[in-house]
């Protein structure tokens, strides 16, 4: 079993930043693939950023590219999502997720573990 803490989330203004970072339990976190997925009020959870877990191979949504950055540091157990630019409409709950075969892939539902997620609010 894995678990997953989100934090970081708050109110910021148009063009501000933030930083999401996920906390996870298990001894073999640097196996794991990690993902950044959100989900906006009325409408489906969305891919966001995966990284794998050596770290090397990241992948991102288009809609964030250039602007958000995801880490990990595996000493900690951590993964980060650094949010750059911010736009209203990056406006969402923020969850992690574990893909304990480690691909990474932008599908939902090829993650084994979530987190309760953390709110962002863009205001404009």
């Amino acid at each position: 079993q894995v678990q997953l803490v989100e934090s970081g989330g708050g109110l910021v203004q148009a063009g501000g930043s933030l930083r999401l970072s996920c906390a996870a339990s298990g001894r073999t976190f640097s196996s794991y693939a990690m993902g950044w997925f959100r989900q906006a009020p009325g409408k489906e959870r969305e891919f966001v950023a995966a990284i794998r877990g050596s770290g090397g191979i990241t992948t991102y949504a288009d809609s964030v590219k250039g602007r958000f950055t995801i880490a990990r540091d595996n000493a900690k157990n951590t993964v980060y999502l650094q949010m750059n630019s911010l736009k209203p409409e990056d406006t969402a709950v923020y969850y992690c997720a574990a893909d304990v075969q480690g691909v990474g892939s932008g599908t939902y539902y090829r993650y084994d573990y979530w987190g309760v997620g953390t709110q962002v609010t863009v205001s404009s």
